[in-house]
């Protein structure tokens, strides 16, 4: 049973062409979790604004505090010493909520309609990130509440990777998806650095606005993917992708051309045998035994712990070590994400004023090493995050012993990325009880994560390599004949 047509569909049915409808999809998934992504980033921006030295900054003549009190102006309960930890504190509660429910959420996502989920996940989602904001309105000063929130949007925010990652593979075959992906995965970037720019613009003054304006634009997305997203070609009579037929000659294969691996997958997926009906979701173990999830599940894991580690402590970073504002940090962090683009011109914003171009000035050369540094950084630890989460979930999703099942897609990516979460979670908790030891040891941490996400991919890339060589081989014995 094929999903209800949205809506705001039924004008676009008169340009119906294939080309068409799959540029649709992929600016509309592209913008679904841009905002996604947006709405969690002023967190990082923030942070630097709910504790920072106030010995420079002017008491009000109201104010009941001592005049050597540094922390006058900080937001309870943030104003204490063990504040890294409270913040850290904060991250995980969105982020170990966040990779629970990653796991159960593939398992919804295949079975429930995704313009259903994703509307109510992104209208959740913008409604929690909002009352994070109103805290500072409501002038809540309790742990709990903000600590509660971040729980209700992590758990939100799991409706959609998966989903995203479902409709994108529910358009588009394998021969285009590494490249389509590759490009449509810069959303990430693109949202990390949207929020910090919008975050920027109200940290110093009304850091509430900071939440509540990402959250805003996200609940009026998930209204747009209420009424224009479409889940299926079929839904418009375009041609579905490649892997979404199965031919007959593969249907007559005999048994022994497949391994006995892929056999035992395809005992994981049951198929109805009825005219027009649709493949049974797969289970969970079923795939976890599709070759090269764990790997790649694993690997993910570590590579989100540095990602992960960078979006949500980077501002506050700079902000203690090169002692810029709020803004000029959250602003100056951007470069992690400019990174993490390719081929798309960004140019970072600087706020114009006397006392900013001296600091700059003074700092040239460390901010432009710092610069670069950033932008490489970014390059090299997104590119295989973004690897991992879009063209192989894909692929894996997809993959040969499934038959053409591409309800198994949505659970698949939903363990990689749930197992990936795992490691976002682990690395900002790590960075606040580190950092107070000393900011070297928070990279000495992420230089062993780097190191533990590579060694996890040997065992795949040593079949790579024999594979090719194998290639090799017989073309080299095809010239000779």
């Amino acid at each position: 049973m094929r999903s209800s047509l949205a809506p705001g569909v039924w004008f676009l049915r008169a340009f119906s062409r294939d080309s068409w409808f799959r540029g649709f999809i992929l600016l509309i998934t592209f913008f679904i979790y841009t905002c996604y992504h947006m709405s969690r980033k002023p967190i990082s921006v923030v942070k630097s604004r709910l504790h920072h030295n106030c010995s420079g900054i002017i008491q009000p003549t109201n104010n009941t505090h001592s005049i050597n009190d540094t922390t006058w102006c900080n937001w309870a309960p943030f104003d204490q010493s063990n504040y890294k930890e409270l913040l850290g504190a904060v991250d995980n509660a969105f982020l170990v909520a966040y990779a629970i429910g990653m796991f159960i959420s593939g398992i919804f996502g295949e079975r429930l309609p995704l313009r259903y989920y994703l509307s109510a996940g992104m209208l959740l989602s913008g409604l929690f990130t909002a009352l994070f904001g109103l805290g500072y309105f409501w002038n809540i000063h309790v742990l709990w509440y903000f600590v509660l929130v971040q729980i209700c949007n992590g758990l939100a925010q799991t409706t959609g990777w998966p989903s995203v990652v479902a409709c994108v593979g529910n358009w588009f075959g394998k021969g285009k998806r590494g490249l389509i992906m590759g490009i449509w995965n810069s959303h990430t970037s693109v949202g990390n650095i949207l929020g910090s720019l919008i975050a920027g613009i109200w940290v110093d003054e009304q850091w509430g606005l900071s939440f509540i304006v990402p959250g805003i634009i996200t609940a009026i997305m998930g209204l747009i993917t209420f009424f224009f997203l479409i889940e299926y070609p079929e839904d418009v009579d375009c041609t579905p992708p490649q892997h979404h037929v199965e031919s007959e000659d593969s249907q007559d294969l005999p048994e022994d051309s497949h391994s006995n691996r892929d056999s035992s997958l395809e005992s994981a997926v049951t198929y109805s045998k009825e005219p027009g009906a649709q493949p049974a979701a797969i289970s969970f173990f079923g795939a976890l035994r599709i070759p090269g999830v764990i790997e790649f599940s694993l690997c993910l894991l570590f590579a989100k712990l540095v990602s992960y580690t960078f979006l949500y402590w980077l501002p506050l970073y700079i902000f203690n070590v090169v002692h810029f504002t709020a803004k000029e940090a959250g602003d100056l962090s951007t470069l992690f994400d400019v990174g993490g683009i390719i081929d798309v011109p960004v140019q970072l914003h600087w706020p114009e004023g006397d006392q900013h171009l001296h600091s700059l000035s003074s700092l040239t050369g460390r901010l432009v090493t710092t610069s670069v540094m950033l932008i490489i950084s970014g390059a090299l630890v997104n590119g295989p995050y973004a690897l991992i989460t879009t063209a192989v979930s894909a692929d894996l999703g997809t993959h040969k012993s499934l038959k053409g099942n591409a309800k198994a897609l949505s659970t698949v990516t939903a363990i990689i990325d749930g197992t990936g979460s795992i490691g976002a979670a682990l690395g900002p908790l790590l960075a606040g009880l580190i950092s107070p030891t000393g900011w070297n040891n928070v990279f000495y941490m992420l230089i062993s994560a780097d190191i533990l996400a590579c060694l996890l991919l040997c065992r795949l890339v040593y079949k790579e390599v024999l594979a090719w060589k194998s290639s090799l081989h017989r073309d080299r014995g095809y010239r000779e004949i």
